[in-house]
C-alpha cells in the first residue's frame, strides 16, 4: 500500500490544493469555479481517451455555460453504454 504519485494523481492533488486556496477569503471571485472546470476538463479528456467515448467531448462547449451545465451533461454522456 504505497503512495504512488503518477502524473494524473499529481494533477488531482494539485487541483485539490488550488481548490483549497480558492476557498480562502483573499482568493479572487470565481477562482473556485475555474478550478472545478479545469478538473472536469482533465477528467473528461482522460476518460475520453480511455473509454473512446468521443461524444463526451461535447462537455467542452457546455463549459461556456458553467459547471452546473457541463458536469451533469458529462455524467449523462458518460453513463451511456459504449459499444
Amino acid at each position: 500500500m504505497g503512495f504512488e504519485l503518477t502524473p494524473l494523481r499529481a494533477c488531482w492533488l494539485g487541483l485539490a490544493v488550488m481548490g483549497a486556496l480558492a476557498g480562502l477569503p483573499p482568493a479572487a471571485p470565481g477562482w473556485n469555479v475555474a478550478v472545478a472546470l479545469l478538473a472536469l476538463a482533465v477528467w473528461c479528456l482522460v476518460e475520453t481517451m480511455v473509454r473512446r467515448n468521443w461524444l463526451a467531448l461535447l462537455t467542452f462547449p457546455a463549459m461556456v455555460l458553467g459547471i452546473g451545465c457541463a458536469l451533469p451533461l458529462y455524467l449523462f454522456l458518460r453513463s451511456r453504454r459504449i459499444a
